[in-house]
This record gives structure tokens, sequence and C-alpha cells, in this order.
């Protein structure tokens, strides 16, 4: 049996949320958009396009969406030598893979965001794949990129975990039928992330690890019961 653990990345495995929502800020700021970072906070973790829908609105000028994006990804760049992990993100992904898990990494970022957030958890000796966003039509919330990421790792949605810190993550593996786990660490409160699905929270991936024997991982390490 062949099991996926499916983790987010941004706010997940990376303290990196607060950091997107400054760059956001500053590049909406630029381009003359007053918008409240409590508003940016909650709208990270959408694709970038997405995310200026739901700060700026559907009515906006749809025409400035590739400057802001880009504006976003230069300044959030100069952070990629410096992105700092969350702690004990990596001994996770390699304790599950210990396990027997397939871990992949389910992620907003594009490809070149995603290599630097992968040499901040340091963890590759352990991650299987990584379904960015340049492989999807869709991001999340849509359920498309946790579909893709069961097909890297060969698994089944009903033998899977997916982990996340934010709304958008749990609508996501909900939609795709995949147990979820939401993080508080990326500054979500717990309401918001079990109304949008997570069967299970804890505060950060150090404290899943602590309690990964009665996690949802748990559930799904056992054999199946060919008793009934």
């Amino acid at each position: 049996m062949k099991r996926a653990a499916l983790f987010d990345v941004d706010g997940t495995l990376a303290d990196t949320n607060h950091l997107h929502v400054v760059c956001w800020w500053e590049a909406l700021r630029q381009a003359g958009h007053d918008v409240a970072m409590h508003d940016i906070h909650r709208a990270i973790g959408l694709p970038g396009e997405d995310l200026i829908a739901h700060v700026l609105g559907e009515d906006r000028d749809t025409g400035e969406d590739a400057a802001l994006s880009a504006a976003h990804s230069t300044l959030y760049g100069t952070y990629f030598d410096r992105l700092p992990p969350l702690d004990s993100a990596a001994d996770l992904l390699r304790e599950l893979n210990r396990r027997g898990w397939r871990v992949v990494l389910v992620t907003s970022a594009e490809n070149a965001e995603l290599d630097a957030l992968r040499r901040a958890v340091d963890a590759d000796d352990a991650i299987t794949a990584t379904a960015s966003s340049d492989d999807v039509s869709e991001g999340k919330p849509a359920p498309e990129p946790v579909h893709h990421a069961l097909g890297l790792a060969d698994a089944t949605a009903r033998d899977s975990v997916f982990v996340g810190d934010t709304v958008w993550d749990m609508q996501a593996g909900s939609r795709a039928h995949v147990a979820c786990v939401g993080l508080l660490c990326g500054g979500i409160p717990q309401r918001d992330l079990e109304e949008a699905g997570a069967r299970a929270v804890y505060r950060h991936p150090a404290d899943l690890l602590a309690h990964i024997d009665t996690s949802p991982f748990t559930d799904r390490h056992r054999p199946p019961d060919h008793t009934a």
C-alpha cells in the first residue's frame, strides 16, 4: 500500500507567510493600492493572480496583474538566501519517509521560489516529488494540485494526508477527499482551519512530530481491515 504525505511549504514547513505579506503589500503600495496587511495575510496560499483578485476584487484592472506579481517576486527574491525553516520541519519529513510515506510538496510557489524553499527546509533526501503552480492549470483551493501530487506519489486519496496552514490548503485537500491536517504556524486561527476541513490541528511541525502516533498519519499507517 502506497501512502502519500502531502505538504504545503510556505507557512507549513518554512516561516515565510509574513515575508509574503510584506512583499505583496509593498508591490501593491508601489502600484497605488492601499491594502491592509491583514487582508493580504488571509489571501496567502492562493496563486498570485487569485490573491490579487481576492484583495483588489474581480472588477480590478487585470492588466496590471502581471506587473504586481513580478514586483512581488522581485521583492520576495531578495530573501531567497535566508528563508527560515520552521523548527523540526525536516525531522518531520524524514520521520514520515522512514515510516514508508511518500512525501510530496504541494505549493503555489513557482519553480525558482520552490528551489529556495527546498534549500531552506533542507530535507531533499526525504522528498519523493514536488508539485508547484507551474504543473497545474488551477491552483488551491481547487483540488487539482492535490490530485497531481497523488499521481506523483502513485497513492490514493484514502491512504494519504495533506498538511497545510491555510484554509485554501484545507479546502483543496478536502475537495480531493484527502484527510487534512492544519498547522497554526501560518497565522490562521484553528476554527477557520477546522471549518475548512482540517481533521486535526497542531501548532507547528514540531508539535505534529511529537504527536505523530496519535495523528491522522497513524490512522493511515495501519493495514486495511479485511475482517468486515
